[in-house]
């Protein structure tokens, strides 16, 4: 369970995996932390490898006995995502990542989110 604003009060306006922000906190699983000051960052390490899809090898095999024609299942092509996307948030005294799968849509997100991020940041009242 992720650690609640004192008095319950604030509201969770975004949260980032296990990453929560307030309009004057970040909460992260090992304490809160002021928002003022904190700098957030994406990174995307995700690899695209294509490779001949199995299933077209197979077909392959199988139908040019037939007719060559079947050598055109060698065009089949499989794509991996391979790598993670890392949000990182770093302040005074604390410094947390949290990473999300590869996929086709994961970075966008990601870079969304901090940009989400970094707007509450910008808007949060200076800490007393």
């Amino acid at each position: 369970m992720y650690p609640v604003p004192q008095g319950g009060a604030e509201p969770v306006l975004l949260q980032i995996g296990d990453i929560a922000l307030t309009s004057t906190h970040v909460i992260l699983p090992y304490g809160q932390f002021p928002l003022q000051g904190t700098m957030w960052t994406v990174q995307d390490s995700t690899q695209i490898t294509e490779g001949i899809s199995t299933t077209g090898i197979v077909l392959a095999v199988v139908f040019v006995w037939f007719c060559f024609l079947g050598l055109l299942f060698l065009l089949m092509k499989d794509r991996r995502y391979v790598g993670f996307v890392s949000v990182s948030v770093t302040g005074p005294g604390f410094h947390h990542d949290a990473r999300f799968p590869p996929g086709p849509q994961s970075s966008a997100w990601a870079a969304h989110a901090v940009a989400q991020a970094r707007a509450i940041t910008a808007a949060a009242p200076p800490f007393a």
